[in-house]
């Protein structure tokens, strides 16, 4: 059974017009974290009309520095100016209890 402990909340805005940009780019990170083995858990989310969401769960502290490391950070660090009204809101979070497959 696979345990997890940390996770990341990250909140983005969109920039007016961009909001279908931001979704795109989203849906695409899929494919690049199913290659991280320490990310156990992804969601990109829409919590309204131009605010999106990232929550995402790792085993320990180590899988989530390494994916805060990896090629979707990297890519959100680079596309950010350009999609968002801001930096993205990124939040450190515990894992209090998880049901996964």
């Amino acid at each position: 059974m696979v345990n997890v402990s940390v996770a990341l909340f990250v909140k983005l805005q969109a920039k007016p017009g961009k909001e279908s940009e931001v979704e795109d780019f989203l849906r695409g990170g899929l494919s690049i974290v199913q290659q991280e083995p320490s990310t156990i858990a992804w969601f990109a989310i829409r919590l309204g009309p131009s605010t999106f969401g990232i929550f995402d769960a790792f085993p320990d502290e180590s899988g989530r520095q390494a994916h805060l490391a990896g090629r979707v950070a990297a890519a959100l660090k680079e596309k950010a100016s350009e999609l968002l009204v801001g930096p993205p809101s990124i939040e450190n979070v515990t894992v209090l209890a998880a049901k996964l497959p």
